[in-house]
């Protein structure tokens, strides 16, 4: 796979530094390249691997000169261990009824999106997104891509994930939920759901994107367990504080 990248001669390019999201007082950057389609979802495979994340057509990870907090985070699903609250949320949310969709956008879609980021997040890079931004963040640079839609017994729409589907697992690219359901645990239910997916389709990891150790708006991602972040080293398993353990190798590493 690295010698794919390399006989491509891919361009890569680093953004000037930003104001870090999760990190007050800190600055970021990311080194980037476009995903090119006539690749296929290979360049996504691997890159993923790697511990890029895809936005639409871009893939990207960052490359902070004085930071290395933000890792790839994935769950090995033959391993995990439902808690208690988790399984608490499934059980809440058992009625609701998933709907896998090609990755192409709806209004009804673009509607629950509105809400849910008016309600949570008001002052992000993604308020006032409008229906055409809604449609190149689903149907650009789509890589075995799908919307997952959750529905209630009367087809209401109430929560939705964008996902690629991996050579080794599914990547939770982005979800959204109705605002109003907080109690719910809309977001939580998605990734077990997610989880329970890959178990039975035989796919070994979910990808969570980045878990940023001292972030409060990560610190969700730890509640998964066992929790496997990417090292310079491979893959590592976050241990009960929160480090990863050097001792611990993964089986399977890239």
């Amino acid at each position: 796979m690295t010698r794919l990248i390399a006989a491509k001669q891919l361009p890569f390019f680093l953004t000037a530094p930003s104001p870090c999201p999760y990190l007050p007082g800190r600055m970021e950057r990311k080194v980037f390249t476009k995903l090119d389609l006539a690749d296929g979802p290979g360049l996504n495979d691997t890159l993923t691997h790697a511990g890029f994340r895809r936005s639409q057509s871009i893939l990207y990870r960052p490359a902070c000169e004085r930071c290395s907090a933000c890792k790839s985070a994935r769950i090995p699903v033959s391993e995990f261990k439902l808690g208690r609250s988790q399984r608490r949320t499934l059980n809440r949310n058992s009625g609701l009824e998933r709907r896998t969709r090609p990755a192409e956008a709806t209004p009804e879609q673009y509607g629950l999106l509105s809400r849910y980021l008016d309600a949570r997040h008001g002052d992000g890079d993604m308020a006032g997104m409008d229906f055409f931004d809604f449609e190149g963040m689903v149907e650009e640079g789509a890589q075995r891509t799908e919307i997952v839609e959750y529905r209630t017994g009367d087809g209401r729409l109430i929560a939705a994930a964008l996902v690629d589907r991996l050579v080794d697992g599914y990547s939770m690219v982005y979800s959204f939920f109705d605002p109003d359901g907080e109690d719910q645990s809309y977001g939580s239910f998605m990734i077990l759901d997610h989880v329970q997916r890959a178990q039975s389709a035989g796919l070994p990891f979910v990808y969570l994107g980045y878990w940023v150790q001292g972030s409060a708006k990560m610190a969700y991602k730890a509640r998964y367990r066992p929790l496997e972040i990417l090292e310079p080293s491979g893959w590592r398993r976050l241990d009960e504080d929160g480090r990863s353990d050097p001792a611990a190798a993964m089986a399977g590493s890239d």
